[in-house]
């Protein structure tokens, strides 16, 4: 860093320190809109300019994830799920092992929001392996990264723009909540933008819960377990608990679909259309022997709307099952 930068630096902040903030005006209209939404939520003024006209947080740009929100890499993203799922099967003894060591945690979370064990832990291990995966990214960094450089032309940039800006006002909200300076709060997350061990999207923190009922750190596998049962709880009504005698041979059905899906440009686990009227091959339509699965694996869809990722977290799930008992 040269000298230059160091004093444009050192001017920004004195700038940001002294200055009065009375409004939301801003030569970005998106950041207008997210500064009044945190004001709405109860951030200050001059909280939410000191934080959106911060060199640290606006000025800097995750290159790496803007590359990897691309539509190809995505779709490259998608077609690599199935071989996760696969190397993601030799775990299921560290799932046990986990099942285990935070026993009364999941026995809290059964009984408070009747999601599975065997379900939670299948999540988290999707998501970061039980933590072993460190997120590198900044998570505002990444949705600043998004709003700044979306042009809202087409129905998928309009989604993205959205996502980025709602992502912004709830980490605003977070760090003015929790006390930090905009410097002092960062959140290490995926370069999607997800956060800690559940990899919850800033704008779902509202579903994160504590064990200790202190402020939920999903960076803890105790709150990480709670966090992703109330999720699905909450936003997928998943409030029974499966009765796995009831489920098909989970490993089998999986093969099926991976078959069918190669064979299916189009193909869903369990759906036949798209909310915007997009026609997908269903692969459960006239199963009524999978109608039990198709309805958990629906729910898991909550949490990511992939079918291979919620069949991958079914068949987790079972096989832990399966090794418990």
């Amino acid at each position: 860093m040269n000298f230059k930068t160091i004093f444009l630096i050192l001017l920004s902040l004195n700038t940001l320190l002294s200055a009065k903030y009375t409004n939301c005006d801003f030569k970005n209209k998106d950041y207008t809109d997210i500064c009044k939404k945190v004001v709405q939520k109860g951030v200050s003024y001059k909280y939410a300019n000191q934080f959106l006209l911060s060199y640290a947080k606006t000025q800097h740009f995750d290159e790496i994830s803007w590359k990897y929100l691309q539509p190809k890499h995505i779709s490259y993203h998608r077609e690599k799920e199935k071989k996760a799922n696969n190397v993601l099967v030799k775990y299921v003894p560290d799932i046990v092992k986990n099942l285990k060591k935070y026993k009364k945690v999941y026995d809290e979370a059964e009984k408070k929001y009747g999601v599975n064990r065997e379900i939670i832990a299948a999540v988290l291990m999707k998501e970061t392996k039980l933590g072993k995966i460190h997120p590198s990214h900044d998570a505002f960094v990444v949705f600043n990264t998004i709003v700044v450089r979306t042009h809202a032309k087409t129905s998928r940039q309009k989604w993205l723009l959205n996502l980025g800006k709602t992502n912004m006002v709830a980490i605003i909200k977070h760090c003015y909540d929790a006390k930090r300076s905009p410097t002092q709060c960062n959140l290490p997350s995926s370069y999607a933008g997800a956060v800690g061990i559940p990899q919850f999207m800033p704008n779902s923190f509202v579903y994160a819960d504590s064990f200790t009922n202190k402020t939920p750190d999903l960076t803890k596998m105790e709150d990480a377990i709670l966090s992703a049962a109330k999720f699905l709880h909450k936003k997928a009504d998943f409030h029974t608990l499966i009765d796995w005698e009831k489920m098909p041979n989970v490993a089998e059905v999986e093969a099926q679909w991976y078959e069918y899906a190669y064979k299916h440009k189009n193909a869903s686990f369990v759906y036949e259309k798209s909310k915007t009227g997009k026609n997908y091959s269903c692969f459960t339509k006239g199963k009524p022997e999978l109608s039990y699965m198709k309805t958990y694996t629906k729910k898991i869809m909550r949490y990511n709307n992939s079918s291979n990722y919620a069949v991958g977290v079914m068949r987790l799930a079972f096989d832990a099952h399966k090794m418990r008992r």
